[in-house]
C-alpha cells in the first residue's frame, strides 16, 4: 500500500521495487490495486485485495501527499481488523502518527534488506504458530478454520485447506447453503 497515481516520489519506487525484489526471492508475490482493473469501485477492489492476501505492507514517505498517507493508515486498518499481518516500511525522516508510535516497523536505511528478510522469515514462524492454535481450538471450529486460512494464506500449503475441509465436514456443515457463513470460512 503506497502511492499509486502520478507523479510517484522516485524513492518510494525504490522502497517498493527493494520490497517486490526481497518477496520474491521469499517466494511472494506482490500485489497492490494497480494490478488489476476492473472497472468497479476502486475501495471494493482494495478490500479484495486486501482479504485475499496474508501480508499487508504500508510504504509511507514524506514526499507521499499527507491525503495519501491518510489512505494507507486506513487501508492498515482493514488489514488488521481482517486478521492480517502488516508491517509499515518507512523512510528514516517521516514521523509516524501517534497512534502509530508503538507499531513496529522496518525502516528504509541501508539494512533494510536484511530487516524486512527477518520479517518475512518471522511471518512463516506465525504461520506455524496458527496452525497450532487451530489444532488447539475444540470448542471453537470457525476460529480454528479462520486460523488455518491465515497460515494457508502465508505458506500456500494446500494440506490447511484440507484440514479447514475435514473439520467442516466433521460438524455436519458441508452440506449448508455454500454461502453460509461456515461455508464462506472455509472456503480458501
Amino acid at each position: 500500500m503506497t502511492k499509486l497515481g502520478r507523479p510517484i516520489p522516485e524513492q518510494v519506487n525504490v522502497i517498493g521495487d527493494a520490497i517486490t525484489s526481497i518477496c520474491s526471492q521469499c517466494g511472494f508475490t506482490v500485489i497492490d490495486a494497480s494490478t488489476q482493473i476492473t472497472g468497479r469501485d476502486f475501495l471494493l477492489k482494495i478490500w479484495k485485495k486486501i482479504a485475499a492476501t496474508p501480508l499487508a505492507v504500508g510504504v509511507f514517505h514524506e514526499d507521499i501527499p499527507q491525503k495519501t498517507q491518510s489512505n494507507i493508515y486506513y487501508e492498515l486498518g482493514i488489514a488488521q481488523a481482517l486478521g492480517k499481518e502488516t508491517i509499515i516500511v518507512k523512510s528514516p525522516n517521516i514521523e509516524m502518527p501517534s497512534d502509530f508510535t508503538r507499531t513496529e516497523y522496518i525502516e528504509f536505511d541501508i539494512n533494510f534488506s536484511v530487516n524486512f528478510s527477518k520479517y518475512l522469515d518471522e511471518l512463516n514462524n506465525q504461520a506455524e504458530h496458527y496452525e497450532l492454535m487451530a489444532d488447539q481450538l475444540e470448542n471453537n471450529p470457525m476460529l480454528s478454520i479462520d486460523y488455518l486460512k491465515r497460515a494457508f494464506l502465508i505458506t500456500g500449503n494446500d494440506q490447511l485447506r484440507n484440514k479447514a475441509r475435514k473439520l467442516l465436514k466433521e460438524l455436519g456443515l458441508s452440506s449448508r447453503a455454500k454461502t453460509s457463513v461456515e461455508q464462506l470460512t472455509a472456503s480458501f
